[in-house]
């Protein structure tokens, strides 16, 4: 960014904020919008946040960051609540279903035909808001210019909150006992009126548990493809920026969009997890603000719009850090990307307990069977929450086969996916592989770089991973996701194999010890070009919060974690988001909401694995109490996995809704 991206944050446009407007829909369906419309004689572009996370309560502070700021610029800025959440109308029973499309575009032709509108449209948003701008940018509509994509997947499959490689992560769970309590939560009736209530019942009667749907879907068939703008790449016709972080898995949909579409996506990754990196942890955090209004400006106030002169991709190039379940800030450095595919490979052959240059002896190899490897793991996506980073991974390499570069002469500087290609027996295929590439320090300790887990059975069907089977030998290969890492000379590589990853992925139903055949295994590093990557220049610092603060935050205490070794032969970890408080001024309006993680491992098959979320969310208002609590439990049994789910709503301490349910799932492997 220059200094005259800098230098827009000064000029300032008075702004008018309506607090509520209903935008119907053509089946009658009112959806509701928060409002932020600069004073000016003019029409201006417009700028569309839209997503399920209550406008008038959840995420209300953030949006109070991004849209007044973008309105003193002179943008007209909205942020609706999709149907069946917040203040909207209608029922909302899965993620990225077609009518929620829908929704977004007839939201998008409604702004273009308002008097303040010029016409052009911008869409913002992070995670499921920066992928719904992706998912609308597919043969987006005319008034749809620009879109900028925080935190978003192209991939429901294999790089969303659900699946990776073919296995369940338990994520799943936890956002399955998350978002129907947010979707149980009432409407407002300051905003939407004396109905209110009426419309809260009914919104009760449509509940659903979306994560049954998303446990039975074991394959990646026409549900996951919906909305995974991976497989319509060519059909993206409006500019994107992508952003994503290191700490957040949901990065690895950044290098494939600039690399399918150099033409129209520009990317940056920085070092945190599933944030705005305005708020990045780990930081340095950067000023999206301002990030965001050079693209707009660019792409909706710009009479003949050209993409800025912009490298194609701004990574932190990440390297050692001394690992902890918490860090403020990363080590590295930003590096400008100008060429949008790897063109240079290191190989190291696997050996017996070595990476290989120069090649190796042909063996087998067993990978242990040991439910504890994966405890080092930490969090996917370091989801809001203080902590989760992968913590010092020498408990787990002890867990797993490894692989030990010897210390590096030179320093290696890794841009890009690595590819690992090991060979396996045709006739006994492993039923769950963590693999991981870990850079340890002269002292010993192991930090991790990047990782992936996979079940060969979905070999044919996953773009992380391929199957190739010659005589009785098969040789699989499997991509990790891409980064930007350098190496220190005098470090080592390590390439880790384990056979399971509790509690981060639900195991295989038969853990069985699994053998790897060295002949042709082999790792494929991606080299840094230097010629094509140059040091870049700082980013916008983060912008100041608003000097009035109109909301109060009290916590009873920070996340606490627990994780104890292996007792009677059970491993039990978990993790508890204690109450958190926010009282919001303007709105008279206090919310709380706690979590808890509670995780279970055994060798007895009656009760071997096990895994429990609780979500409560409490929402007071001047009327009363609304109290939700969702509980997501999954288990496996002698033949098959059961997932329960219960939630229960009550207003003023009177249940108003119950409801249960049970289902078989699918053993995984």
């Amino acid at each position: 960014m220059t200094t005259q991206d800098e230098e827009r944050v000064s000029a300032h446009y008075r702004v008018r904020e309506i607090e509520h407007q209903w935008i119907e829909m053509p089946d009658g369906v009112r959806l509701s919008a928060r409002l932020w419309l600069p004073e000016s004689e003019q029409p201006v572009p417009a700028i569309l946040e839209i997503i399920p996370y209550r406008k008038r309560d959840l995420t209300r502070i953030r949006d109070e960051r991004n849209h007044p700021c973008f309105a003193a610029h002179g943008y007209a800025c909205l942020r609706v609540d999709m149907r069946g959440s917040g203040d909207s109308e209608g029922a909302m029973h899965d993620m990225y279903t077609p009518p929620e499309l829908s929704d977004t575009r007839h939201v998008i032709d409604w702004i273009a035909r308002q008097n303040w509108c010029s016409g052009r449209v911008g869409m913002f948003g992070t995670s499921w808001g920066g992928t719904a701008g992706l998912q609308a940018a597919v043969d987006a509509p005319g008034p749809l210019k620009a879109v900028i994509a925080n935190c978003a997947t192209i991939d429901r499959f294999e790089d969303d909150i659900h699946w990776m490689g073919g296995c369940v992560l338990t994520d799943t769970l936890e956002w399955g006992a998350t978002l129907p309590a947010i979707l149980a939560a009432p409407p407002d009736e300051a905003t939407t009126g004396d109905g209110w209530f009426n419309a809260w019942r009914q919104r009760l009667r449509n509940l659903r548990f979306p994560q049954e749907t998303w446990l039975r879907r074991t394959e990646r068939d026409r549900y996951w493809r919906r909305g995974s703008v991976r497989f319509e790449m060519d059909r993206l016709n409006c500019p994107i920026l992508a952003i994503g972080g290191w700490s957040d898995r949901y990065s690895n949909s950044v290098m494939p969009l600039v690399q399918a579409r150099p033409d129209i996506c520009r990317g940056i990754v920085g070092p945190w997890g599933h944030h705005y990196p305005d708020q990045g942890e780990p930081g340095p955090a950067i000023g999206f603000q301002a990030l965001a209004l050079a693209w707009w400006d660019c792409w909706l106030k710009s009479g003949a719009p050209a993409m800025p002169d912009w490298p194609l991709m701004r990574l932190w190039r990440r390297e050692f850090d001394p690992p902890e379940d918490r860090l403020r800030e990363r080590n590295g450095l930003w590096i400008d990307v100008d060429q949008p595919v790897q063109t240079a490979s290191r190989r190291f052959h696997l050996a017996a307990g070595r990476l290989s240059v120069a090649g190796a002896a042909d063996c087998a190899l067993k990978i242990p069977v040991d439910m504890a490897h994966g405890q080092c793991a930490g969090d996917t996506g370091y989801f809001g929450r203080s902590g989760g980073l992968p913590l010092e991974q020498s408990p787990d390499d002890a867990r797993a086969l490894c692989f030990d570069s010897d210390p590096l002469d030179h320093e290696l500087c890794v841009l890009g996916q690595a590819e690992l290609i090991i060979g396996v027996n045709a006739d006994a295929l492993p039923t769950q592989l963590a693999c991981r590439l870990c850079d340890v320090d002269p002292d010993g300790q192991s930090n991790l770089i990047t990782r992936m887990i996979v079940n060969p059975e979905h070999g044919e069907e996953l773009a992380c991973m391929r199957l190739t089977r010659s005589g009785g030998q098969s040789h699989l290969g499997i991509t990790f996701p891409g980064t930007a890492y350098r190496i220190a000379a005098g470090h080592r590589l390590r390439l880790a194999i384990g056979s399971s990853y509790w509690p981060l992925i639900w195991p295989a139903g038969e853990r069985r010890e699994s053998t790897i055949l060295t002949s042709g295994s082999a790792l494929l590093l991606p080299l840094q070009p230097s010629e094509h990557c140059l040091p870049g220049d700082p980013f916008p610092p983060p912008q100041a919060p608003p000097d009035e603060q109109r909301y109060r935050i009290t916590s009873v205490g920070p996340l606490q974690r627990k994780c104890a070794g292996p007792t009677d032969g059970m491993l039990r970890n978990g993790w508890q988001q204690p109450a958190a408080t926010t009282e919001l001024k303007d709105t008279h309006t206090v919310f709380t909401g706690e979590t808890v993680a509670e995780f279970t491992a055994g060798s007895d098959p009656g009760h071997a694995v096990g895994c429990v979320f609780t979500h409560s969310l409490n929402i007071q208002r001047p009327s009363g109490l609304a109290a939700i609590a969702c509980r997501v439990s999954m288990r496996e049994l002698p033949d098959d996995v059961k997932c329960e789910s219960t939630i229960t709503v009550s207003w003023n301490g009177e249940e108003l809704a119950s409801l249960t349910s049970e289902i078989p799932c699918p053993q995984q492997g």
